[in-house]
């Protein structure tokens, strides 16, 4: 299993964003799409993150979405990933 136990909540909102247009950042490891370190590094971006309230807002109310908003650090990693 993976995870981050050492920031949880980062690792949450990365995953939830990326859940939210159809990537699955477990999976994109496990296929090879993205390594370990990227991942790291993309839930690190989401610790830092100034945004941390609205994307928690953001993702309590979207299940899906045509892409991750503008305002994360992320986006452009996870759109990478998108289809």
């Amino acid at each position: 299993m993976m995870g981050y136990t050492e920031a949880p909540l980062a690792w949450g909102h990365a995953r939830g964003m990326a859940r939210t247009v159809g990537v699955s950042l477990t999976d994109a490891v496990v296929e090879g799409w993205l390594s370990r370190t990227e991942l790291a590094g993309m839930v690190e971006m989401c610790g830092r993150c100034s945004h941390i309230g609205e994307c928690t807002r953001w993702l309590a109310y979207t299940v899906t979405a045509p892409a991750v908003p503008g305002f994360c650090p992320n986006a452009p990693a996870i759109g990478a990933l998108m289809a």
